[in-house]
């Protein structure tokens, strides 16, 4: 299937979802990452420092990503999370503090109003939006590039870890040389490593 109409029949999926399945299958997700230091290539996911997280939004059903923060705090790790710029569809990243204001913008994206940037290099794991993805690692978001756009100026270790509901899709047939795959994607069933 072809990007646009992965993106239509994930959206429709999605929409399809009541808020105890979100909830449920977002609880879900997050203990599957867990144990996610041992996972077969033996890439570590636990050890790093600073982690980049998604801000729901609500309006799109997407993942809840509360409990992975949790698990972050939890951990002691540096969370960080963005803003988009739609002008140059680029992303300005902030660490969260117990001091950033969140706001939603024209998209209903909650994002940090400002606050300390953290620059892409430092970013160690990034926890990656999707609508639909495939068996080889690649996917569908929204279209407007601000992930792929982020991901390629990351360091290339940096660990792009995918979130979905579903699990994937046999190809995605129009992948782009500017599309950046994920490491891995997790679902509330499993984890998928690419």
């Amino acid at each position: 299937m072809d990007k646009k109409s992965l993106r239509q029949k994930a959206k429709a999926e999605r929409q399809k979802l009541t808020q105890e399945e979100i909830e449920d299958k977002s609880l879900a997700i997050a203990n599957q990452l867990l144990p996610m230091d041992t996972v077969p290539s033996g890439r570590l996911v636990w050890d790093k420092l600073y982690y980049h997280l998604f801000l729901t939004i609500e309006e799109q059903k997407e993942i809840n990503t509360e409990y992975i923060l949790q698990i972050l705090a939890g951990k002691d790790k540096e969370i960080v999370i963005s803003k988009c710029d739609f002008a140059t569809l680029g992303m300005t990243h902030f660490l969260l503090t117990d001091n950033t204001k969140i706001k939603k913008n024209s998209y209903n994206v909650p994002e940090p109003v400002d606050g300390l940037e953290v620059p892409d290099a430092k970013i160690d794991v990034v926890f990656v939006p999707l609508l639909a993805y495939d068996k080889q690692g690649n996917r569908v978001g929204y279209g407007k590039g601000f992930y792929d756009n982020f991901l390629s100026k990351c360091k290339p270790e940096t660990i792009k870890i995918g979130l979905s509901f579903f699990p994937p899709e046999e190809k995605i047939e129009d992948v782009s040389e500017t599309d950046v795959k994920l490491d891995f994607c997790v679902t509330p069933d499993g984890i998928f490593e690419f």
